[in-house]
Parts: C-alpha cells; structure tokens; sequence
C-alpha cells in the first residue's frame, strides 16, 4: 500500500496506460480521479476502481482550456481536500509526414500534449505549494528522445514534455514537490494491436528483450516515482522500452 489515502489525478485515465496508472494507483491505497474526453469509459473504470474499495471521481475536463482546468480542479478539493498525484497522460497524435503536415495536425498535437500538461501542473502546483508536499509524474515517449518519421508534432511535444519536467522539478523542489517523466518505448495498447503484424515484427527485433511493453510494466514505474520511496528523484525521464533506446 505504497500510496495508502494518497489522492491520484490521472488525465486521459479512462483507457490505455492511463487506466492501468489509475488501477495500480487504486490497488495502492489512492483514491483516484481521472480526466478523460470519455465519460462512458470512465464510468467502466470506476466499478473496477470501487471493487478496491477506494473511491473515484470521473471528469469530463478540456485540459487544453486553463479555465475549464481550474473548475475541475476545484470540484477535486470539494470532495477530497487535497491532491498528492498527478499523472499528466493524457495525449493524441496525428501522424504526417513533416512536408505534408498542417498547420491544424501541429496545433491539435502541441495544445493536447504539451499545453494541456503546463496547464494541469501549473493548476495543481498550486494546491501542492500549499500543502507542501506532492508528486507530479509526465508520460513522455522514447519519441520524445529519438524522434520518428511522421511524427514531428508529437515528437516535439513529448520533447517539450522532457524539458518542462526539468524545469518543474527545479522551480518545485524547494517546496518538497517531485517531477519526472516516464518515457514509454512500443506498449501493448488498442493503438498497437491495430498495427500490421509485419511491422509489429520489426519493430519487435529493434528491442533487446523482444517483446513489446505492457501497460503493467508502465504503471508499475509510475506507482514507485509517486511514491515515499522516490523521494530523493526528481527531474529525471525514465525510459521504459525494453533497452530500445540507451542513454
């Protein structure tokens, strides 16, 4: 029970990586709430967060909007008083190759990934200065780091993520607030199980130990930095892709 009676925000909590975090979270001893665009898939989530016994609040919240953020943030403090977690996850893509990609896929990408992240952790940095105490951990992308073809917007997203952890981390540690990042490789998800199996295998034979991620193998890392035992780290990106990219 590494995070007994700790409260967890999680954003884009419903499905993917970001389910698992709010499982593990929950299975911890946090009370869990998650932004997600679905409310439908937060409700399924839930009843598997309340089989745990530890309560859930789901929100339908545009993290791209620092107003809306705020309003959410504040329905938070109604119910629980505080929050000890946040898992900036959420995030989209649109793939394209630089040349062919409009000026709507970049925008869509950065204000999602990079913008709404600045805005939940300037908004719950906040309520964490004041309690002088928190955890805040950002999934990036080994993309982030290496970067991919058709992926400038979202690499440059991730990237950006990296260097706003850093920052964070600096300008927070004086108030006994943590911030890392956590950098995925290929994960199994609903995304990567739509890819062909040819390119699943060569993707596969790029990582030294074979096989592709679980969101498991994520959450677990996510568990332990919001966690007592992480106390001493902050401002590092922890590359979870088994041994694809070495630093």
């Amino acid at each position: 029970m590494r995070l007994k009676d700790k409260v967890a925000l999680i954003t884009g909590g419903a499905r993917g990586i970001g389910k698992q975090i709010a499982l593990t979270f929950a299975r911890a001893g946090a009370d869990i709430v998650v932004w997600d665009v679905s409310l439908e898939a937060s409700q399924e989530l839930a009843r598997e967060i309340e089989a745990t016994g530890r309560s859930f609040l789901g929100q339908e919240v545009d993290i791209t909007d620092y107003e809306k953020v705020s309003e959410g943030l504040n329905k938070i403090l109604d119910k629980f008083k505080k929050v000890d977690i946040l898992v900036n996850n959420a995030g989209i893509t649109r793939d394209q190759l630089l040349m062919r990609m409009g000026e709507s896929e970049w925008d869509a990408v950065l204000k999602v990934n990079l913008k709404g992240t600045f805005n939940c952790t300037k908004a719950v940095s906040r309520v964490m200065v004041k309690q002088h105490s928190g955890s805040i951990v950002n999934i990036a992308s080994i993309i982030g780091i290496i970067g991919n073809p058709g992926q400038a917007n979202y690499s440059a997203s991730k990237a950006g993520i990296i260097a706003l952890t850093k920052t964070s981390a600096k300008e927070l540690a004086r108030r006994n607030i943590n911030v890392n990042a956590v950098a995925p490789g290929f994960i199994q998800t609903e995304m990567t199980a739509k890819l062909p199996e040819e390119l699943k295998e060569k993707m596969k034979a790029a990582i030294p130990l074979g096989r592709f991620g679980s969101t498991e193998d994520v959450a677990a890392l996510c568990e332990f930095l919001a966690s007592a035992e992480a106390a001493y780290i902050t401002g590092q990106t922890i590359i979870v892709d088994g041994g694809m990219v070495m630093v």
